[in-house]
């Protein structure tokens, strides 16, 4: 059965090319200076009971658009059931989408979309984008064509088709710069990755799963990086999972970027969206990422797992995350809870990230869980310089503060963070002890907390007791404005 937002099965090029219902031909008004949109329908997933699809919206005109409305009508027997990226309301069997704050203004030559689910196997019908014809045909009627004269057809035989030949086989990509434009490519660069390699993406969007099993080295790290607006999205997850995530033939994650036993890579400058999970680092440690952008997540947005210690994630912009499941919601998740130790405990029992560093990002609004959550078993981390917008947290799952320190020895200075309604929050920081010995040594200091008249303290410690031979620390030079309690409910050190 698919997910509860999206239902997005995997969407390889050939099943796109497959399952798209809708053929777009359009011819663009000359010197045209308006948005001209058209849009594409894509059903991007299938089952017993229905489909899930997208709707790709272009602007082929020379003004970018503001926004757009999308209206079609399903036959008897097919409803929607839930959809994303878009405003829906319905009137019978009609169905009328707009946009959603982020996605209405499309630039010339660019390209948005929106999906949903469907109950039923009908498919749309009689669409309209800015109520004109979606593929981008004129309204008026066709001009009357001369019929047909009565001249028989000359019956010459037709001429066989000459025997087909395959194509040759394409080489791995192979280089020490390695451009790439569209997804197979990608995925093509991701598989054959060597050390000292760096695959660039150009600008567009990039649609599939996106694994790469290379590893770098020390000496030799492997680079992808490209532009914001190279946009990797995965419509993910379909098949059937195994006990523990690992690559397994027929099962898509639905993570946007997955590095599986894949140390040694710089990841910088593009975008992960509109993905079960963001980047999911697994046994890839020594991993730097860098100027990236993670919106739109339906859990969390990058997660240093299975021992992928020595990490860094610096620049970058997370917003969006846990869409569908609020309490996995989190922006960057260092280690695995202890209840996942049977599958990512690789390194003497326990998930062993150590030592990640999250470096001058800025985090928030809307994502759903901790900004930072620092799991029990990892330890030696820095969160530094990093800028916290707690609006729109859920409080699912106790997701009700920026930085929960389950870890022991993270040292977490110069960060701003802020709260404003709409959300739950209850504290700035918190240190929670899942596992004796665990929660302890944590340094806070010069970091600034603007509780907006709802968090109790900037820095709470759950407990001394439990950490009394290897204490959490906080400074005097941390701060703090509109806290119901004040800075910390433990004596401050100068």
């Amino acid at each position: 059965m698919p997910r509860p937002r999206t239902g997005r099965a995997v969407a390889t090029i050939g099943l796109v090319a497959a399952l798209c219902t809708t053929a777009l031909v359009f011819a663009p008004a000359a010197n045209a200076s308006a948005p001209d949109l058209t849009a594409r329908f894509l059903r991007t997933s299938t089952w017993s009971s229905g489909y899930g699809a997208d709707y790709l919206i272009t602007n082929h005109g020379d003004t970018a658009s503001t926004s757009w409305t999308l209206e079609f009508d399903l036959p008897s027997g097919t409803t929607i059931t839930n959809s994303w990226s878009s405003v829906r309301t319905q009137s019978g069997q009609h169905y009328r989408f707009t946009n959603a704050s982020y996605n209405g203004d499309i630039a010339p030559g660019a390209t948005e979309d929106f999906g949903f689910n469907a109950s039923g196997t009908g498919t749309p019908l009689n669409c309209t984008i800015n109520a004109r014809p979606c593929d981008g045909a004129a309204t008026t009627p066709p001009p009357t064509t001369t019929p047909p004269t009565t001249t028989p057809p000359t019956t010459t035989p037709p001429t066989a088709a000459p025997p087909t030949t395959p194509p040759p086989t394409t080489p791995p990509p192979s280089g020490s710069v390695v451009d790439v434009a569209t997804s197979a490519q990608l995925q093509a660069a991701l598989a054959a990755a060597q050390p000292g390699q760096t695959i660039r993406l150009a600008s567009g969007t990039y649609r599939g799963a996106f694994l790469t099993q290379r590893a770098g080295t020390a000496a030799a790290r492997i680079t992808l990086i490209g532009p914001r607006d190279a946009v990797l999205i995965n419509d993910g997850p379909s098949g059937t999972a195994p006990s523990c995530p690992a690559p397994t033939a027929g099962w898509d994650s639905g993570y946007g970027l997955w590095l599986f036993n894949a140390p040694y890579w710089n990841l910088t400058g593009f975008t992960v969206a509109q993905s079960k999970k963001g980047m999911v680092l697994d046994n890839s440690h020594h991993v730097t990422i860098d100027g990236v952008y993670v919106h739109h997540t339906d859990e969390e947005a990058v997660h240093f797992r299975r021992s992928s210690a020595d990490g860094i994630i610096r620049n970058s912009t997370i917003t969006d995350t846990g869409l569908v499941q609020a309490g996995y919601g989190e922006a960057v998740y260092i280690g695995s809870s202890n209840s996942n130790f049977g599958c990512h405990g690789n390194s003497g029992g326990m998930d062993r990230s150590d030592r990640v560093q999250v470096l001058n990002n800025n985090i928030g609004p809307n994502v759903a869980a901790e900004h930072v959550d620092v799991k029990e078993g990892t330890a030696g981390g820095v969160i530094r310089g990093n800028r916290f917008n707690g609006q729109g947290m859920s409080g699912s799952n106790s997701a009700d503060s920026w930085v929960d320190a389950k870890g022991n020895g993270y040292l977490i200075e110069d960060n701003t963070g802020t709260f404003q309604s709409p959300g739950t929050f209850a504290n700035g920081y918190e240190t929670h002890n899942l596992i004796d010995g665990y929660g302890c040594g944590n340094i806070w200091r010069t970091n600034t907390s603007n509780l907006g008249g709802v968090g109790k303290y900037a820095i709470y410690i759950t407990s001394t007791s439990k950490c009394s031979t290897n204490p959490n620390v906080v400074y005097s030079s941390n701060t703090v404005t509109n806290a119901a309690n004040g800075l910390t409910n433990i004596p401050t050190t100068a």
